[in-house]
């Protein structure tokens, strides 16, 4: 009679290791993919939240003549502009906040579940004075004052380095999320009163308040950046330069080019 022969312990065990590398291999490119598909995502909110300023921009009067005015950021967590309070057509209240997406009507967070940040050159969200084609016109840098946004690759850098003279900023906590605002946590009531928990100093600089902002190459914590360990960096930034905005806001023959 013939005997049927089974599988080992041993033999059994080789196979679940042989299933487990091969799932693990699958399993860190589908990893990748939908990672590159969340900043890619991520990203074409960011680009609808640009247009959507320069829409706001186009259809906002200041209040002197022939100016616009950019949307100041939500400082509370509700999704629309914070001016000083009592005064709702003037200067804003916050220089840094969220993305005031109410206002705008566009999407809230980004591809993590995450609150979009809005950093605005002050003098442009001006509900009096506004910009025009040849006003104001931000040209010291570094920047000196809270009004005037530069974007560097580092936080040490003196003088931005990768972008001046910006109008706004728009900007992703990216897939680690560190120091952002999930949709499904409650609103601190001020953007002061989170405070930031990044480990990079990059990101930091990114949540300090101060008008330089970071954008440089996504690292993990634990690369070696220039010779030092780094925290992790991934923060998308979106931003446009005073003289792109103008173009858009204000073209040839408009009533703020002169």
């Amino acid at each position: 009679m013939k005997q049927t022969r089974g599988f080992t312990l041993i033999e059994l065990a080789i196979v679940l290791v042989i299933i487990t590398i091969l799932i693990g291999g699958l399993a860190m490119p589908l990893s990748a993919q939908i990672q590159a598909r969340r900043v890619a995502e991520t990203r074409k909110t960011m680009e609808e939240a640009r247009e959507a300023i320069f829409g706001y921009a186009m259809t906002h009067l200041a209040i002197t003549a022939g100016k616009r005015r950019l949307p100041c950021p939500d400082g509370t967590g509700d999704g629309r502009e914070d001016h000083i309070l009592g005064n709702p057509a003037n200067a804003c209240a916050f220089a840094l906040g969220w993305l005031p997406w109410v206002t705008l009507g566009t999407a809230s967070q980004d591809a993590w579940g995450n609150r979009l940040l809005y950093a605005v050159n002050a003098d442009f969200a001006h509900g009096t004075n506004g910009f025009s084609m040849n006003a104001p016109s931000s040209t010291a840098t570094p920047p000196t004052t809270t009004t005037q946004l530069g974007i560097c690759n580092t936080h040490s850098c003196a003088t931005p380095n990768v972008a001046s003279n910006v109008a706004f900023v728009v900007m992703s906590h990216g897939a680690n999320g560190r120091g952002a605002l999930n949709v499904n946590s409650p609103a601190p009531g001020n953007i002061t009163q989170a405070p930031p928990d990044p480990l990079s100093l990059d990101e930091i600089e990114n949540l300090d308040g101060d008008p330089t902002y970071i954008s440089r190459t996504h690292t993990k914590p634990g690369d070696v950046v220039n010779g030092v360990t780094d925290g992790g960096f991934d923060d998308i930034l979106v931003w446009v330069p005073e003289g792109l905005l103008k173009a858009q806001v204000c073209p040839t023959g408009s009533d703020c080019s002169p």
